[in-house]
C-alpha cells in the first residue's frame, strides 16, 4: 500500500485483480447512487475470476515508512 485506505483483491489462485478505491465519495460521506467500485469489482473477480480493467488508484494519506533501528 502507498496510502490509506487501499484495497487488495485477489482471485482464488491469489493473484491480485484489484488495487483500488472503496468508491468515489473520496472524504465525503458516499451518496445512495456512489459507484461502490470495491464491491463491483470483488463480485466480478468471484463471477469470472478476473478483475475490472480500469482502476482508479486510491487518494488518502501516504504511509511513512519507519527506518528499523
Amino acid at each position: 500500500a502507498v496510502c490509506t485506505p487501499d484495497f487488495f483483491g485477489y482471485n482464488a489462485d491469489l493473484e491480485l485483480q484489484y488495487r483500488g478505491r472503496l468508491d468515489a465519495s473520496g472524504r465525503n460521506p458516499a451518496p445512495p447512487d456512489v459507484r461502490r467500485e470495491l464491491f463491483e469489482a470483488m463480485k466480478m473477480v468471484a463471477e469470472t475470476g478476473r478483475g475490472p480493467k480500469e482502476q482508479i488508484p486510491s487518494m488518502g494519506c501516504s504511509i511513512k515508512w519507519k527506518q528499523a533501528a
